[in-house]
């Protein structure tokens, strides 16, 4: 009687097969991000050895099937070691990828507003105050010439620059 109470309390604490599961999938997708990094980010993480070299094999290997067993077998040595920073530094840069992804959008948007509608630049000079307006106009005339004499964009990209130098909030 004691030990099938003890059995069941063991079960109970046990994780399922599908938790289990679930965090060997985990374990492999870490590893897959980890085959897409160059190896100078991958240099970064302080991974064991037999890992770094499964993760270089992995990135040699082409055919599906061989991929896929090398992954999971990364995901048997990621089960080693503490995944939870990997994840933490993975997520980080790509926060930051998505923060600058954002930002060079919003700056397109601007230059695109300034050279398509002429109120766009006083909407500017409220939301951005320190910005230098003379610049921004004989950018803005210069990108007009260049286009209508079809001649390189010159102006066009220096008024990229320009922004980036302003807008530095997204």
């Amino acid at each position: 009687m004691q030990k099938e109470l003890e059995n069941e309390i063991e079960q109970d604490t046990a994780p399922s097969k599908t938790k289990r599961k679930k965090d060997m999938h985990a374990l492999q997708e870490i590893g897959e991000q980890l085959i897409e990094l160059d190896s100078k980010k991958l240099d970064e993480f302080d991974l064991p050895e037999i890992l770094s070299e499964a993760i270089k094999q992995a990135k040699a290997i082409h055919k599906h099937g061989a991929r896929r067993r090398q992954l999971q077998y990364i995901g048997r040595l990621m089960r080693e070691v503490n995944a939870l920073p990997i994840q933490e530094k993975l997520d980080s840069w790509r926060q930051v990828s998505v923060h600058q992804t954002a930002r060079l959008h919003q700056m397109e948007r601007w230059r695109e507003r300034l050279l398509s509608d002429e109120h766009a630049l006083t909407e500017f000079a409220q939301k951005y105050p320190a910005a230098d307006l003379q610049r921004l106009r004989l950018l803005i005339r210069n990108a007009h010439k260049e286009k209508t004499a079809e001649k390189p964009p010159k102006s066009f990209r220096l008024l990229f620059q320009e922004l980036q130098g302003i807008i530095t909030d997204v």
